[in-house]
């Protein structure tokens, strides 16, 4: 508790250093979460600040360390209001209208029903107050173990979360609620965050930065993987070349596109530096069955095949799909049509004898599992990595806060991405950044998190040089060498 009210007082005067001229009023409640707050006014106060504290509770009623904390705050000069009724806060209301920034201290994680009463008026009046609002570990109001909101709840500026994030920092709608997140180093032991029950993990930068160390000198072409991209049909030969670009920027050393032989011509024609293989058509121009024989011939030396942007739903080009997915050599990242093919024939995936990555986005999955989209949204940390266990694959399922279930049942949150990136061809991008990486390191799952962590950071540089609203899927690609750039700096 000390830990973390000094924690959250270093980084509100990073944000507010002097003290002295702001009028600070903290909102406890009787809990753990009111005895840090103690903390912090005891601490402002050494500062030079003068704290004022609204205690939601009788003072008989705070035990345990917020009790200790409460009478040290109190023989320290920390002036403590008694607001434990509706008439006490009706009169302390106004220092909080008053205050220039307010500390929300009444809930923590604890909180599994909403605010009633006295807390849900405390909760609005704080959220109609001007002052800068800042909350202790998670806003009041908010489950820490869910991103559905379950009452009213503070509307933070800044959180400063205790140890690690919870759930509702992370995703909406509870997430909107948090304001700027910031991360506080309590003293927990780092060991008890490797236990083996602990499945849910927000993947950060340097955990990604070994992918992007430099170089070595002697490295040629083949040391850096080469991507077969089996993809196109006539009127979506994008998808191919988005997919063959972003393979290429990302550091693969060889792409080849593998292509209905009539949309050849549109694809050769777009990138110099990509190869291409004619393949057997169906009479719409998208791939046939018939070219299953060649597209084995071409897998051999290759290290890792993308199927499915563009290809369409053609019968012809889903038999060839689900024929080929069994008798892959090398790992396979599925992508688009690749994956809508699949529903209703998921036994197939469970007869690839190489490491799958399969990639849809909400709607995909929801015609893959038989729900609805919101069915996905609503029970996706069950949903996906429940799905990657049972059919022995890694999962990456696309949106706000890309999800990465590994086959053991781990789940991985990406921080990187905006809604800018909510646009047409924006998977086809990540798939070719996903088997770049998975084409020049050998381990799949930490592969695919360093790509989806870079297609987030690229979509985060285009959105700020360009707006969220102007970024198309082409600006991803063009913002691949500044993303790559930054995470080699950090790399070692």
């Amino acid at each position: 508790m000390e830990n973390a009210g000094v924690r959250i007082v270093d980084v509100l005067l990073s944000r507010f250093p002097r003290v002295d001229r702001e009028r600070v009023v903290v909102v406890a409640g009787r809990g753990n979460n009111g005895g840090d707050g103690l903390v912090v006014a005891r601490h402002l106060q050494n500062r030079g600040g003068k704290p004022k504290v609204l205690l939601l509770a009788p003072k008989d009623d705070v035990k345990g360390d917020a009790a200790l904390n409460l009478t040290i705050a109190e023989k320290s000069g920390v002036e403590v209001v008694d607001a434990s009724t509706e008439l006490c806060w009706k009169k302390a209301r106004p220092s909080l209208s008053r205050a220039t920034v307010i500390v929300d201290a009444i809930f923590g994680t604890g909180l599994t029903k909403p605010a009633e009463g006295l807390f849900a008026a405390a909760i609005n009046d704080l959220n109609q107050a001007a002052g800068f609002k800042v909350a202790v570990d998670i806003p009041s109001g908010l489950s820490s173990d869910t991103f559905r909101l379950i009452g009213p709840a503070v509307k933070a500026d800044l959180t400063v979360a205790l140890a690690a994030p919870k759930i509702g920092h992370v995703f909406p709608p509870a997430a909107d609620f948090v304001g700027d997140l910031v991360c506080a180093d309590i003293g927990i032991p780092p060991f008890l965050f490797q236990g083996h029950k602990l499945k849910l993990e927000l993947v950060e930068r340097p955990r990604v930065a070994p992918f992007f160390r430099t170089r070595k000198r002697d490295g040629h072409k083949g040391s850096y993987g080469h991507v077969f991209i089996l993809s196109g049909s006539w009127g979506k030969t994008g998808a191919a070349v988005m997919a063959a670009r972003a393979a290429y920027r990302s550091g693969a050393g060889l792409v080849t596109v593998g292509t209905p032989a009539g949309c050849v011509p549109v694809i050769a024609k777009s990138t110099v530096e990509l190869m291409t293989e004619p393949l057997a058509e169906t009479e719409t121009k998208s791939l046939s069955s018939a070219a299953l024989p060649r597209v084995l011939e071409l897998l051999k030396g290759k290290n890792v095949v993308v199927v499915g942007p563009g290809i369409s739903t053609h019968p012809s080009t889903a038999e060839l799909v689900r024929s080929l997915i069994p008798r892959l050599k090398v790992p396979a990242v599925i992508d688009a049509d690749g994956v809508n093919v699949l529903a209703g024939h998921l036994d197939v995936l469970k007869k690839a004898g190489v490491q799958v990555v399969l990639t849809p986005h909400p709607g995909e999955f929801a015609r893959l599992t038989g729900r609805t989209v919101e069915e996905v949204l609503e029970t996706r940390l069950d949903l996906a990595p429940r799905f990657a266990r049972e059919h022995g694959l890694i999962l990456v399922l696309k949106g706000y806060r890309t999800l990465v279930a590994a086959p053991d049942g781990r789940l991985f949150v990406n921080p990187t991405g905006n809604p800018g990136m909510a646009t047409g061809g924006s998977g086809d991008v990540l798939s070719g950044i996903v088997a770049s990486f998975i084409g020049q390191e050998k381990d799949v799952l930490e592969a695919t998190l360093a790509a989806v962590y870079l297609h987030g950071l690229s979509g985060d540089l285009a959105a700020a040089r360009l707006s969220e609203r102007a970024v198309v899927a082409g600006d991803l690609i063009r913002f691949l060498p500044p993303a790559v750039k930054s995470l080699e700096s950090e790399a070692c």
